[in-house]
């Protein structure tokens, strides 16, 4: 099945790249998958404080 989402390349430093692989195993996640969910997550955070953000569409 196609997926819907948009894909960018993500440029991190060796051991942030690491760091993040290291969450990822612990908790049971592909690397992807976790980016995806600390981006989320920060959104959310930032629009818990400061509002939804619009998108002009």
């Amino acid at each position: 099945m196609a997926s819907l989402k948009r894909v960018f390349t993500l440029r991190l430093h060796d051991e942030v790249f690491d760091k993040v692989e290291v969450l990822a195993k612990e908790q049971h996640r592909s690397m992807t998958n976790l980016i995806e969910y600390i981006i989320l997550s920060h959104l959310a955070q930032h629009e818990n404080e400061h509002g939804e953000i619009d998108v002009p569409k």
